[in-house]
């Protein structure tokens, strides 16, 4: 999610032990990570005084780091610490982002184009992002494809699968929609280009099956066992596009929005839901029970 980190938005980014505030200058033309394209990061939430899942986040910004080849050189615990006492930092109104990183600052000696794990840099940045729950927005059939575990780093939450993402995203509002419905290469829905997706057919509620071609994210898995813990009935399968068409409604997950409706799918229009509303009112209710003190 692209998000303005300019002098408007309180920022905050913790590297080689110190707060820098703003967006310091971090990685440069000679580093492999400018040059070649070794990152990773994750996204976290903080808002209302808490921060939902933000252990299973920090967890996952270390796995990704491993398979990508690097070395996640802090704890997940201390990631998690460090996110609390940079959350002390601002004004405790405004929601906020929490963003670890990794980056490779060299290649392998004699092989430049593989990131040196010993090089691994880490940075955790937070800035203000209000939240947008519950925002209707429209899809539409992204011609592009997610790529599979044997052509690109799918088992990370890398920086460099977020291009394919950015081109379904500009290609869909040059049509007049909001994000795109996403494809694997056997043609199957995996998710939108920013989001993961359900549908909802005579009370039953479907999302993609995760196949590694696409992040089947925290959020997601969140939805899914609190939609079971209330009675709903979710089932993980492979799903078509005429299976999103024919649906009586959609809604995508996330962490930065949480849960939204879809309103239109091409050619369809859609009302928002009562599963959304209650997939939303379920994820909140959750959350809030997580507040320490």
């Amino acid at each position: 999610m692209a998000v303005d980190t300019s002098a408007r938005t309180t920022t905050w980014t913790y590297v080689d032990g110190e707060w820098i505030s703003g967006n310091p200058p971090l990685i440069g033309p000679v580093s492999h990570a400018m040059w070649l394209g070794s990152t990773v990061f994750d996204g976290a939430r903080w808002f209302d005084g808490i921060a939902p899942d933000l252990d299973a986040h920090c967890r996952r910004v270390n796995r990704s780091a491993a398979n990508m080849g690097m070395k996640a050189t802090v704890s997940a615990e201390e990631i998690e610490r460090l996110a609390w006492e940079g959350i002390k930092k601002f004004d405790g109104k405004t929601a906020i982002y929490i963003k670890p990183m990794y980056w490779a600052e060299h290649g392998m000696p004699g092989s430049v184009v593989a990131a040196d794990p010993d090089s691994t840099r880490f940075a955790l940045c937070l800035f203000e992002a209000p939240m947008h729950t519950a925002q209707p927005h429209s899809l539409t059939l992204s011609p592009f494809r997610r790529p599979t575990p044997e052509c690109a780093m799918t088992d990370a939450k890398t920086g460099s699968l977020y291009p394919n993402s950015g081109r379904m995203i500009l290609e869909a509002r040059a049509r007049g929609f909001d994000n795109a419905l996403v494809r694997d290469m056997n043609g199957n829905i995996v998710e939108t280009a920013s989001s993961n997706v359900f549908l909802v057919k005579d009370g039953v509620v479907f999302t993609p099956a995760a196949n590694r071609t696409f992040l089947a994210g925290i959020t997601r898995a969140r939805v899914i066992g609190l939609l079971r813990e209330a009675g709903y009935e979710v089932r993980e399968v492979t799903l078509s596009i005429e299976e999103f068409m024919d649906a009586d409604e959609i809604f995508t997950s996330g962490n930065y929005s949480k849960v939204a409706p879809v309103n239109r799918l091409d050619s369809r229009e859609l009302q928002e839901g009562p599963v959304a509303r209650k997939a939303l009112e379920l994820y909140m209710d959750w959350a809030r029970s997580t507040r320490v003190g």
